[in-house]
């Protein structure tokens, strides 16, 4: 992007600035992160000021060897980067795309008398900060601005309000981008060579992913166990000239909770080996014919209240949203990936609606909580609003208060109504609950009262039996009026404002049973983690920083190492590897405890407590640091690594044992460099079977392991074809089934060299192939059918007029008609076999039809309107498998969606991600760059890689040199 695009000089004139500052031609250069933000704040700080974006960060760790600069490739650290024999001195260079903008910041400097970093508040933002001053090395005084929302006054204040840059903050995330990179090259070559390649570990992303795969390999050990109770639906007598109260129903549920003054087991009582926890009598599991018996027993029977119990019931607001908890709610409430999620805030920050949305704070400034208490008394009445101001302080491990909790932006918050028109339809659903939680966060605490109730029958067989019910009345709504959290119903929760009314009732009251209906139940396995709930557990751990979780999650399923079914996160067996590697050779790395403690120990290095250097020193080459058992008392991350490599078994690592078949063979998921598969032992021979990617690993079964076993390797033989001899059999492929011939192998003499060997099997002729229709299935499919498809393509016939020879093609994107270079979709791939030359040529013989205007085919699925463009959404099947599309924009179904299962809020969250990208960039001839109007020209080809070897002192003088006097 230009300057002319990303600086934007305003019309204002700075105030109050100091007498040197309002001197005539005084100019500032700012430079933000983004060209959205920087267009948004230059209009507050005036002609006095030019404001630029860096665009990120414009310099790193080099990504590669072609990376490092030629006067380091020698060294031995240059791979790394970081040189570990010399004070952990890291090498950065400009990444190749910022080398321009380097370039355009520095002649921007040419012409300003101060410089202003007014980066982002936090530790990355401090980085990017110090990355400038090293890169641009400016002359001119320099100075921090800080900020933590987009408005005039805030922008404004930061101006007049500068500070020198934070050394401690900057060593801080420095630390962490070195302990990555030290981590990541480390052990990541480990599992190329123990799993497979191209694989990678890191210091959060391996311990999220082994969250996932704990809790799969509980849902795999997991057995159901199964108990029955009775549901009652009860009756009060009406009473005679009463009159009718509405509020107070007659009837009510009740369940059955105790026989004999034995209570009843309940889910919450069974272990996950489906047997009770205790073996404690007065615990009594009601089986199927008891429960039957029992409700047969009670019918006609008389009822009456043994206890009523009566609390009152009060609901404290929640507190507002800090970055973790605003991607659960989202994720729960609008069905947003925490990606997603993020995404939008952004947006919203950069455009002055709400405060800065990286933050583990859940404090309200003054302004903001005097703002929230005004706005809900004007919305709901004084009598809605909590009598004191309400603050709230963090109970999470490693909770840093450095900045406010995400709130609307400003001294009086806009309403969503007020705002509807400025945004699109996510970023309005975002601020709306972001808005209404902090207003929330200042009313008064709802109340109501809570009713446990005791229900006791006898039967004609003499049993005691003991029903429940219980209710919840909300008498005042409290801060409900505004806001009510979303709840996970995968974990049965219930939302706060839910009601269940139960009668007036008294002890000893008489009731019946309208209805009694036995029910049987079976333990769950634990639900699989979701984003929200995963960033919940994470945060649970202490593990990571709440702003980087969106990127770890996006991470692992990048790499592959989870893949989401619906909503749940689920693991692939390459995980399962990596994990169980990672689990017995580097235990400490994906130690949960381990891994809070360093976030702390960090944290000390931003509070000046901890020396960078000598705790890097310590974590990779050994030393006194951390608690008992850490990396550095184990002798370091070096020594760790290459002590551990040469005893790592790959078979061991790449075998995940899964259960016996009927006969005790072990059938266990062994992970190829290619992918995993089943395997098991049978009379010495090993058995072999492919394993779908999308079926998740909880559900291999055993019965499904054996019809998988049942379709060998090799291929299912379907004869041999009656022309050439050649063997059919049916494979199960990478792009699905499919048919082929097997030919005879080539005869290659015993002394031929390797390139002989190569060359006389690139020389061999290859064997047919064909894809099977969608309407044929591999188990079923015949030797008839197989030689149809192996006859493709099919000569239709020759065109008369230039006499090209037509053929119907059976493609990886469907059925076509081929006439030299010019194809024509086919509608049906039965029309391969059927169609004729004359229904071919009136084919060619209309205007050829491209995109969705040809061969247009009914939606495989209709699901709804989309809640974003308010069309209509469908799924289609494309050339690259079946999407969802709204008319306007289409997004491929991801491994995991099923067609018959996938929701509405699942079709709108694939095409929102596809919305957020926006459109495939189109090719087009470079155009001339204009000359730029706002700054120098800079001859090309004179910008040199820009490096630095990097120490805490050089980092100390160069900041104290260049602060503002």
């Amino acid at each position: 992007m230009s300057g002319e695009q990303d600086s934007v000089a305003g019309a204002r004139t700075k105030k109050n600035g100091a007498s040197a500052d309002n001197s005539a031609g005084h100019r500032r250069l700012v430079i933000v992160e983004s060209p959205t933000k920087a267009r948004k704040i230059a209009p507050y700080l005036g002609s006095g000021y030019v404001v630029e974006s860096s665009v990120g960060h414009i310099r790193d760790l080099p990504r590669g060897a072609a990376d490092v600069p030629a006067q380091y490739k020698g060294e031995a650290w240059a791979r790394l980067g970081v040189d570990v024999d010399n004070g952990f001195k890291a090498l950065y260079v400009v990444t190749p795309d910022k080398k321009s903008k380097v370039t355009e910041l520095k002649s921007l400097l040419k012409d300003v008398d101060e410089l202003y970093l007014a980066t982002d508040p936090d530790r990355e933002g401090e980085a990017i900060a110090w990355h400038l001053l090293e890169t641009l090395k400016p002359k001119v005084p320099v100075r921090r601005m800080v900020f933590h929302e987009v408005t005039e006054a805030a922008i404004r204040a930061a101006a007049e309000s500068t500070r020198e840059l934070d050394v401690d903050l900057v060593d801080a995330q420095e630390t962490r981008r070195i302990l990555d990179r030290l981590y990541g090259y480390e052990v990541s070559p480990v599992l190329w060579k123990k799993v497979m390649p191209k694989l990678s570990a890191g210091r959060v992303q391996s311990v999220a992913t082994r969250i996932v795969v704990e809790r799969e390999r509980e849902r795999m050990r997991f057995t159901s166990a199964s108990y029955w109770d009775i549901s009652a639906t009860m009756e009060t007598s009406a009473v005679a000239g009463a009159s009718e109260d509405t509020a107070s129903p007659r009837n009510f549920p009740a369940r059955l909770v105790a026989v004999d003054g034995a209570r009843l087991a309940t889910g919450r009582d069974f272990g996950s080996d489906g047997q009770l926890k205790t073996s404690n009598n007065e615990v009594r599991v009601l089986a199927e014919a008891d429960a039957r018996r029992l409700a047969e027993a009670l019918k006609q029977r008389d009822f009456k209240v043994a206890s009523v119990e009566e609390k009152p019931y009060t609901r404290k607001p929640y507190a507002p949203f800090m970055t973790s908890t605003l991607q659960q709610e989202a994720g729960r409430k609008m069905r947003f990936t925490s990606e997603r999620t993020m995404r939008i805030a952004q947006k919203l920050y950069e455009n002055g609606y709400i405060t800065y949305m990286r933050t583990d704070s859940t404090t309200l400034s003054e302004s903001a909580i005097s703002a929230a208490r005004s706005q809900a008394t004007q919305l709901y009445g004084k009598e809605y609003v909590s009598p004191s101001p309400r603050q709230y302080t963090r109970k999470v491990k490693n909770a840093q208060e450095a900045h406010e909790a995400i709130r609307p932006s400003g001294e009086v918050f806009r309403t969503p109504g007020q705002v509807a028109s400025e945004l699109d339809t996510d970023e309005y659903r975002l601020y709306e609950m972001i808005w209404q939680r902090t207003i929330a966060s200042q009313m008064a605490d709802a109340k109501g009262t809570t009713m446990s109730v005791r229900i006791v029958g006898n039967a004609t067989s003499g049993e005691e039996c003991t029903f429940a019910a219980s209710g919840r009345t909300i008498t005042f709504a409290g801060f409900l009026k505004a806001y009510v959290e979303a709840v996970d119903t995968e974990t049965g929760g219930e939302a706060d404002d839910k009601q269940s009314r139960l009668p007036v009732l008294e002890k000893g009251q008489g009731l019946t049973a309208a209805e009694l209906s036995p029910d049987g139940h079976n333990t769950s396995p634990p639900a699989r983690y979701s984003e929200p709930s995963l960033v919940s557990k994470l945060e649970e751990l202490g593990i990571g920083r709440p702003s980087t979780y969106a990127s770890i999650i996006k991470t692992i399923q990048d790499r592959g190492y989870v893949w989401k079914k619906g909503s749940a996160l689920v693991p692939s067996w390459v995980a399962f590897a990596v994990i169980g590697l990672m689990e017995r050779h580097f235990e400490r790395l994906v130690d949960y405890d381990f891994t809070a403690g360093m976030e702390d120990e960090l944290d000390r290095i931003a509070n000046g407590e901890e020396q960078r250097g000598q705790w890097l020193s310590k974590f990779y080459f050994g030393g006194d640091m951390g608690v008992d058992g850490s990396i550095g008392r184990l002798g370091g991350l070096k020594k760790l690594v290459e002590g551990s490599v040469e005893d790592i078994d790959a078979r061991e690592i790449n075998s995940i044992p899964l259960f016996s078949d009927e006969n005790g063979h072990t059938v266990v998921v062994r992970v190829g460099r290619y992918g995993p598969y089943l395997e098991r032992e049978v009379d010495g021979n090993s058995q072999r079977a492919n394993l779908p990617e999308d079926l998740p690993p909880d559900e291999l079964t055993q019965e499904i392991a054996e019809k998988l076993f049942a379709t060998p390797q090799e291929g299912r033989t379907l004869g041999t074809d009656p022309v050439s001899g050649h063997e059919i059999v049916a494979k199960e492929g990478r792009f699905g089934p499919y048919v082929t011939e097997v030919l005879p192998e080539i005869e290659i003499p015993e002394d031929a060299t390797a390139a002989q060997k190569k060359s006389a099997k690139a020389k061999a002729p290859k064997p047919r192939t064909g894809s099977l229709f969608k309407s044929m299935d591999i188990e079923t499919i015949t030797l008839e059918d197989a030689l149809k498809l192996l006859s493709l393509p099919r000569v239709v016939g020759k065109d008369p007029e230039s006499g090209d020879e037509i053929t119907a093609q059976n493609g990886r994107y469907g059925p076509y008609l081929k006439k030299g270079t010019d194809s024509r979709s086919l509608s049906t791939e039965d029309q391969l076999f059927s169609i004729t030359l004359e229904e071919a040529l009136k084919i060619y013989a209309e205007p050829k039809q491209r995109g969705r205007s040809a061969t247009a085919k009914p939606p495989l699925k209709e699901l709804g309107e989309d809640p974003v463009s308010k069309k209509p959404m469908v799924v289609k099947d494309g050339r690259f498998g079946p999407y969802v599309t709204d008319g306007e924009y289409n997004a491929t179904l991801r491994k995991g969606d099923e067609i018959e299962s996938l929701t509405v809020e699942r079709a709108s969250e694939l095409l929102a991600e596809k919305r957020a990208k926006g459109p495939a960039p189109k090719r087009k001839a470079p155009a001339r760059k204009p000359a730029s109007t706002t700054a120098k020209t800079v001859k090309a080809g004179t910008t040199k890689k820009t490096t630095a070897a990097k120490t805490t002192a050089a980092k100390r003088s160069s900041s104290t040199a260049t602060k503002a006097k």
